[in-house]
């Protein structure tokens, strides 16, 4: 295993591991979505009178649709295909019908999922200055930056400048970008909250950006490519992603609480 990982794991052992790492991804419950009095009365109506089709293209346009179904995002996206399509039409209003009118109500006022806001929680913990170096937003300033630096822009800029200057072949967004002792340090930030399933996949794809095929634009400068991941991966155990840090002792996978320790000592 890795030297940074091996903390990383020994770190995660530590009883108040979850109360530090709540000052990087400090969750909280979100508010429920909102219906408009509007919007709510016309979906009643729908519902009261048995009318699939209407009933179906309003709850399209909330932001959460009451069900999971493959169909909808099609639907969703391409207004005319409800009235082409009246079976699938039929078949998911069925589906609503045996729900009942307040639970569709409730579901369309769910809170928005956690996991989507980690990425730029992440980001919010490193322009704090936890990291103890200059912060800019301006791709010049960074690349011309003389002394230790936090690229800390937006996902497009800094995958841009991933792609520019370090060779960065994939499309996914960079959550940090850093310059310590003349090299440069790429990451993605991921939260594991669970094993399995999307977490997993969240996993593995922090895991293909460290693995990128990265070139050096700049004359003589080294690129170090990181992946920095905080929760269940560091318990220990037999599962997929503990076997994965014990398997690649030549990748860095650190938590985000040792991310400053790890950069200073390039």
């Amino acid at each position: 295993m890795n030297f940074w990982t091996q903390l990383s794991v020994a770190l995660a052992q530590q009883g108040n591991y979850l109360d530090e790492l709540y000052k990087v991804y400090p969750i909280a419950q979100n508010s429920r979505r909102e219906i408009t009095k509007e919007e709510e009365i016309k979906i009643r109506n729908a519902y009261a009178t048995k009318n699939k089709t209407e009933l179906v293209k309003l709850l399209l346009k909330m932001e959460r649709f009451p069900i999971k179904d493959s169909y909808v995002a099609f639907l969703k996206r391409d207004s005319g295909a409800i009235d082409k399509n009246p079976q699938a039409v039929n078949r998911i209003a069925d589906i609503l019908f045996q729900m009942g009118i307040e639970q569709i109500l409730e579901k369309c006022t769910e809170p928005k999922e956690t996991n989507r806001q980690i990425g730029p929680m992440f980001k919010r913990w490193v322009d704090q200055g936890t990291l103890g170096a200059p912060i800019t937003r301006d791709e010049n300033t960074f690349l011309n930056s003389q002394t230790n630096c936090v690229f800390n822009g937006s996902d497009l800029a800094m995958k841009n400048f991933a792609k520019k200057y370090l060779g960065f072949n994939r499309e996914k967004g960079i959550d940090f970008l850093a310059k310590f002792n003349g090299k440069y340090v790429i990451a993605e930030a991921k939260f594991i909250t669970d094993f399995g399933g999307h977490q997993n996949a969240q996993f593995d794809d922090a895991v293909r950006t460290m693995q990128s095929s990265f070139e050096s634009k700049i004359v003589s400068e080294e690129i170090v490519p990181v992946s920095i991941m905080d929760g269940v991966l560091y318990i220990r155990g037999y599962h997929k992603m503990y076997r994965y840090l014990e398997d690649h002792p030549e990748q860095i996978i650190i938590s985000a609480l040792l991310l400053c320790d790890f950069l200073y000592s390039l």
